[in-house]
Formats: C-alpha cells, structure tokens, sequence
C-alpha cells in the first residue's frame, strides 16, 4: 500500500467513528512553551484543560466547533533533538504524526461524540492495526506505577480481553508522557510495538491517558526535586500519537523508513558517490526545509529561524563537498511539494517562496562556507574548543554541525553542550546594556523600545503602545496565528511594528486590520495589568515571542471586554499602557513594506479623539 493510501485510511477509519478530522496545525505553534510543534495533541491543549468547549469554541483551522468530543489528524512535526541524529536508520527532523483524540470523558459515558477513555482507545488501536492495516502486534506496554499514580491494570484488561496477552510493564520516563514545553497535560500511555521486515521490534502507536497537569516540565517531573505537584485534570483525555513513517516502513515491509516510497525515489536522485549517511542528511533536511518555509519560517539567527538556516546550511555543506550540481536540489525540492502538495496545500501555494529562499541562503552562505572550511582547515590547534568554534561560527557562519563534520580528528572532543553554552554567553554579553529604561519612569520593556522626552510626549506613545498590541492581535484574527512580533519602535510620531509573514499584505487586509483595531478602541475594552509567575503567564495562554531569559515573575497586559469577559489581547510586556482603549484616539495603517526575508513592517499612527 502506498504511503499516501495509509494516511487516507487512518483517517477515514477514525472518520467513518465519529471524529471530527482536523487539518494539522501549522510548525510554528500558537504556545510560547514551544518552539515548534512536536506532536498532534498541541492544538488540542485547551480542549484538554478545559479551556475550550468542543461544541461551542470556534476552532481556528476548522472556522466552526468541533461538534465532538473527539478528532483526528495528520499533524506536521519536528524535534530539534533529532537533528544530530539524523543520517541513521530511523531519525528525521521532520516527520507527520498520525493521532487520535479525545477531551471530556465521564464514566459511563464511551461513545466519540460524548469522548472516549482507555477502552475506547485502546480498542480503536486494535482493530485499525489488526483489521484495517493487517498487521500482527507484537507486545504492548503499559505503565507500572509510582508513589504518585497507580499502576495501569485497565489497561492490561483491555489488552487481554482482545487477545494481546504480552503486557510489558514500564516506569515514568518510558510510558508517562509529557508535558510539552513548560507546562501542560500528562498522564501514563499504553504503547504498541509491531516487528519490521528484520525482525526488530518498533513502537509505532503512543496512547496516551490525560489525567494530569504538571506545572512544570518533564524534566522537572522526571526529577522530582521541583516540589511540584500533579494536579488532576478537570476533564480526562486520550492523546495518541502514531509515527506515520514507521507505520509505513511496517506495512510495506522496508528495513528503514528511507527505503519506503516516501524517501527511496528522493535519495535515487542523488548520485552514489554521495554517502548513503549524507544522502539520508539531505534529503531530510530539504523536506523539513520545505515545510518550515511554507509555514512562514524565515532563515536567520534565532528561534525557528535558526533551525531552518542549520538545516539549509548543513545540506549545503554537503552540495559543496560533493559538488552536486544545483538542479539536483531544485529537482528534490520540486518531488518533495508535489508529493506532499495534495495533503498539504501551503506546500504548493509557498513553492516559489520555498525555492527563492533556498537560492538566497545558498547565495548568502556560499562564500563565507569557502572561507569558513579555509579557515577550519587552518586551525593550528590539537583540538578545537567550543570558543574557537563559537569564532567560526560567528566570523563564517559555520553550524556546529559542520565544524564537527569537517573538522576529523580536532573535533574529536568538542561536544553540543559546550558548543551550546558558548553560544548564551554570548548572547548574554550581547544582551546585556540593550535593556533600556524608559524616560526615567524605571519602566522595563520587553516588547520594543519607546521614545519619549516628556509627559506629554509620554502620554503619546503609551496610546501607540497600546494601539501596537492592539495590531499585532488583530493581524493574527485577519491573516493567522503564524504573525509574530519580530521587533517594534514607538516614537512620538508613529509606531514601526515588524511582524513574521511570509507576503504582502493585500489593501483589503490592511483594512480589515485597520477597522478591526478602530472597533476595539471604539469599545472601550479595559486594559488590565497583572504580575504572576512566569509559568502561570505561560498557561493562562499569554503572548510572547522571544525566546529569552524571564525572571520568575512577569508583567501581564490584557485587554478585554468589561461586559462579557472576552479576551481581545494578552501579552508579556512591561508597559506602559492606557487603561481603557477608548483613550487611544482612532488607529491608521500608514504603510505596510517588507523589512527582511519573511518579515514585514508596519508603520501607523493615532489621532486625537475629534
């Protein structure tokens, strides 16, 4: 069966039982906790704390309620994790996680409409391995127990009871999944391990059984040592996640994922003087590159745009030691869009965006790669330490990656960690000075830096402030949730906001976001201001983009309906900022330009009340 077929099948079974089937979610996800999106259940997260209501929340990919209490989808992903990894058997930056889902069980109560738990779920798996894939299971898993949760016998019945009777018993850091980032859902997971062509067993299907919050992290969790409590969830959920390239790699019985239909055409293109390792390297990193560009990722030097421009130029690297001619990439990129186009159409809408951005990195990383492996070739030290590497990085533009790669026998000892640390000592050095008070006020700002001689002039741009939060939610309401702030400057005359966005920005959307601004100043929303803890901030759904050090405790403006409670806008900042909206006079759109690869700027102003 071809890949293409499987993914249809999965959801038309899960279709044809009640779920609502939702397209994935974009790779640059609306939670600050992450930096992108690792697994199908993120955009479900409020579903599962209670936060939205599958029958009346409008979900935004969807534009209606889900009209269930379960779902199913095909979702992008990518762990950054797996990046030195990749090259192997079975790693890949980017993968597709198959899932099913489902938010507000009650006892009693098993059906996809009113939600589901762990016979429901596990049942599910069965039958679609069994009977709709005719695959054998070869064991499962199930949590053993610790002091804080009890050992998984439900779990262990279903099993039997539909013949599976090797039940392997498991601990905490094996079979208790999350939470992601921060904060977030978790609970104890069933998983399903089916044998390859080889003979060698592979988890294909994680079940899990959200039953808990843990305000901190999994590694916190895992420690124990935070203090940190799990908390029971208001709702109990399932949140399954199934590798979609392993299933395949099973079903169409291949000894790697890259020997499937998904990979084998693409690495053929390649030449065989290229190792198979690098071929593998590749071929990844151009289809993880393709996906992150269609998202509305931009190549650069922080956050998603750093992966993105470690990905694009360790491919390069290897182009350049292979002299692989250009047309070869070009003709990878073009299978890789129309493979995937079908399913995921940004591919086919962004490949112009995809293949201009590859040109324009290769361009700027041409030259200072052919200075850059000079220079490696010329260093005079035994072993090059994470300093020196950090000089070749920063003077070059050399990943880490290829420092390793190319350096042999003087990169023998020089680690990620190390690599990795140097690099925040830099940023911190870099960073230190930049934050700036503002007019003598004592008011630390996080999200831009305002300019300000006097009172009067002071009252002025605490409007534009305001008004600026103001446009960077309405932009995410009229063009998606993939706007994120990317810098702004507030002088007394204007507001510069600059925003990740992969177009121009049509006239009717410049004033749709112009009007939508103008009804929230005319509403008068009240502005609130409120200091928690930086986790608190993080799960009361709080905006922030910069991927920095926050203390422990942080600054929170909201702006909202005093009639009805609505949030309109929520971000970490430190002001200042009006305290009703009504105060900021009527917003205009002056000029909307691009400021670099991927970003674009506006330029308004506010107007005094007439």
């Amino acid at each position: 069966m071809e890949a293409i077929d499987i993914r249809k099948k999965f959801l038309k079974f899960f279709e044809e039982r009640g779920h609502t089937i939702v397209p994935s979610s974009s790779l640059i996800p609306d939670d600050p906790s992450v930096l992108l999106t690792t697994a199908g259940m993120q955009q479900f997260k409020k579903y599962y704390m209670g936060e939205a209501d599958p029958y009346m929340t409008i979900h935004p990919l969807t534009a209606k309620p889900l009209g269930s209490k379960s779902a199913a989808s095909a979702q992008k992903s990518f762990r950054t994790s797996d990046i030195d990894e990749v090259g192997d058997e079975g790693h890949l930056t980017f993968f597709e996680m198959l899932g099913n889902f489902s938010f507000g069980y009650k006892p009693g109560e098993s059906s996809p409409k009113s939600g589901y738990f762990k016979k429901g779920a596990i049942t599910y798996a069965f039958d679609f391995i069994t009977k709709e894939m005719e695959l054998s299971i070869s064991y499962v898993t199930i949590f053993k127990g610790s002091d804080a949760v009890p050992k998984d016998e439900e779990s262990r019945s279903v099993w039997n009871s539909l013949g599976v009777t090797d039940v392997r018993e498991e601990g905490m850091e094996d079979v208790f999944w999350g939470p992601t980032g921060t904060s977030g859902p978790c609970g104890p997971t069933t998983e399903v391990y089916c044998k390859t062509v080889a003979g060698k067993d592979v988890e294909i299907w994680n079940i899990v059984f959200n039953e808990f919050f843990y305000p901190g992290s999994r590694e916190e969790l895992l420690s124990g040592s935070s203090g940190k409590k799990l908390e029971s969830l208001k709702v109990a959920g399932v949140d399954t996640g199934m590798g979609f390239e392993r299933l395949v790699m099973i079903s169409q019985k291949k000894a790697t994922i890259f020997d499937t239909d998904l990979f084998a055409p693409l690495l053929e293109l390649l030449s065989s003087a290229v190792e198979l390792r690098h071929k593998r390297i590749i071929v990844d990193h151009l289809r993880a590159m393709s996906f992150l560009i269609a998202d509305g990722v931009r190549p650069s030097n922080k956050e998603a745009g750093y992966v993105l421009r470690r990905l694009m130029r360790r491919a390069f690297v290897y182009e350049h030691m292979y002299q692989i001619p250009p047309h070869v990439f070009d003709a990878l990129v073009h299978d890789i869009v129309h493979e995937y186009g079908e399913f995921y159409p940004e591919l086919l809408k962004h490949n112009d965006d995809i293949r201009e951005e590859m040109k324009k990195e290769y361009d700027k990383f041409a030259n200072t790669l052919k200075q850059g492996v000079k220079k490696l070739k010329e260093v005079k030290e035994d072993s090059i330490t994470a300093e020196s590497a950090f000089r070749l990085y920063e003077s070059f533009g050399l990943p880490y990656e290829i420092i390793k790669e190319l350096g042999g026998a003087k990169t023998a000892s020089l680690t990620r960690e190390a690599f990795d640390a140097e690099f925040k000592r830099h940023q911190e050095i870099s960073r230190a000075g930049q934050e700036k008070k503002f007019g003598g006020h004592g008011l630390l700002l996080d999200t831009g830096e305002l300019k300000a001689a006097n009172e009067e002039e002071l009252k002025k741009v605490t409007r534009l402030h305001t008004a600026t939060h103001l446009l960077q939610a309405a932009l995410r309401k009229v063009i998606g949730s993939e706007v994120h702030q990317d810098g702004s400057d507030i002088t007394v005359e204007r507001t510069r906001f600059d925003f990740t966005f992969p177009r121009k920005l049509t006239p009717e959307e410049i004033k749709q976001a112009e009007n939508v601004v103008n009804e929230v100043i005319q509403k008068d929303m009240q502005m609130t201001h409120e200091e928690m803890s930086y986790e608190d901030a993080l799960k009361s759904g709080a905006l922030h983009f910069f991927k920095e050090k926050y203390p422990l405790r942080v600054s929170i403006y909201t702006v909202s309906d005093k009639k009805t409670g609505e949030v309109f806008s929520k971000e970490f900042c430190g002001g200042p900022h009006v305290t009703h909206t009504g105060e900021i006079g009527s917003f205009k759109i002056i000029k909307e330009e691009a400021s670099s690869a991927g970003v674009r700027r506006i330029r308004a102003a506010v107007e005094d009340k007439k």
